[in-house]
């Protein structure tokens, strides 16, 4: 028969194995969205001012969002002045002429662009969404070159303005622009976050030394179980604030973001929510479930929102400093609640063992 702590170490391989399988198709739901970015883009007004017509930055300032509620048909133009996308009462439009249309497919703008892209020819428009609003990477608004601006080579601890931008738009007879800055933020020193976490994990990893059935190893199990329930709420508020970010509207749409592109994570917060009221009820094989939901709260939480604790941008709605503890909360409480959990059962496995009879002496 197996030992439990084998068993224990071969059930958590496969289900991380399985995990980061089956989260694939998730990760690639939002592919081209970046992990943080240390360049800010900022919107400071939209030309003609209308009411119903707005624009804001998501997905970490990757993309730029028009919403067109004024009734009207609004044209984004390329970057030659084409049209690009018609965005109005009748949904959204794209020009399959315009060479914007495939450049903005990406974040790096590598599209090849096929033999039909002119920006001379007359439009040819094609139906992308039925709502009132586009969103698109806009190479206008972005630094795409692996070099930083000289003046922040020079001086990368400081913040920088890197330019001001326009995106032209025609309304009717009338021309306007969605207008913005792009600045340098400078990122954050990851080591404190690092020694959070680190320590955290030290600390709840240390609970798993009580021995099992005395009264200080059910305290130590129940403290696991709480602060393991802590990482799977702070995951869950992780979470929403990505939803949030990738500019999903409404409730409706953020509850759908968070069920496609972000339901792995999800699934993982609450998963350790429950797993942590399992060991707080001090369940039969809580050691193992915490060990469990610890493992997937560690790689779902931890580990690939790692770039927060690097990027002065995190992909997240809500202050970056907020984002990062939110990290540092799942990936403490995570890794922790591994160790505490593998520690006791080593210590229930030795206990389990027969104690040997000396043999007679003849």
């Amino acid at each position: 028969m197996i030992a439990p702590l084998r068993r224990a170490a071969l059930v958590l391989a496969v289900a991380a194995t399985a995990l980061l399988t089956l989260a694939a198709p998730a990760a690639a739901h939002g592919a081209d969205a970046p992990d943080g970015t240390d360049y800010r883009a900022t919107i400071s007004g939209v030309d003609p001012d209308r009411p119903g017509l707005t624009a804001r930055m998501v997905e970490a300032g990757a993309r730029l969002e028009l919403t067109n509620d004024t009734g009207a048909d609004v044209t984004v133009l390329g970057y030659s002045g084409e049209p690009y996308l018609r965005i109005g009462p009748d949904g959204v439009y794209e020009n399959t002429r315009s060479p914007a249309t495939y450049l903005n497919r990406t974040l790096a703008g590598e599209t090849r662009l096929p033999a039909e892209a002119n920006p001379a020819a007359a439009p040819d428009w094609r139906r992308i969404d039925d709502g009132p609003t586009a969103r698109w990477h806009d190479q206008r608004t972005l630094w795409r070159e692996d070099a930083p601006p000289a003046a922040v080579a020079a001086a990368p601890d400081r913040e920088h303005r890197v330019r001001d931008w326009t995106v032209p738009l025609r309304a009717g007879d009338a021309t306007g622009a969605v207008r913005g800055t792009l600045d340098w933020v400078p990122p954050p020193d990851p080591y404190p976050w690092w020694v959070a976490a680190t320590l955290g994990f030290l600390l709840i990893g240390a609970a798993g030394l009580a021995p099992g059935g005395t009264a200080a190893g059910v305290r130590a199990l129940r403290a696991v179980g709480a602060l393991l329930a802590l990482g799977g709420a702070a995951t869950v508020a992780l979470t929403v604030a990505r939803a949030l970010d990738t500019g999903s509207p409404g409730l409706g749409g953020t509850l759908a973001e968070l069920v496609t592109g972000q339901v792995w994570t999800l699934l993982t917060g609450l998963g350790a929510l429950a797993a942590g009221g399992y060991a707080l009820a001090r369940r039969p094989a809580a050691d193992f479930v915490l060990a469990l939901a610890g493992a997937c709260l560690t790689l779902f939480a931890g580990v690939t929102n790692l770039a927060a604790l690097s990027r002065s941008i995190p992909p997240a709605a809500g202050p970056a400093v907020l984002v990062r503890v939110l990290v540092v909360v799942g990936l403490a409480t995570g890794a922790g609640a591994v160790a505490a959990g593998l520690l006791r059962l080593r210590t229930a496995a030795r206990a389990a063992r027969p104690t040997p009879h000396p043999t007679p002496t003849p």
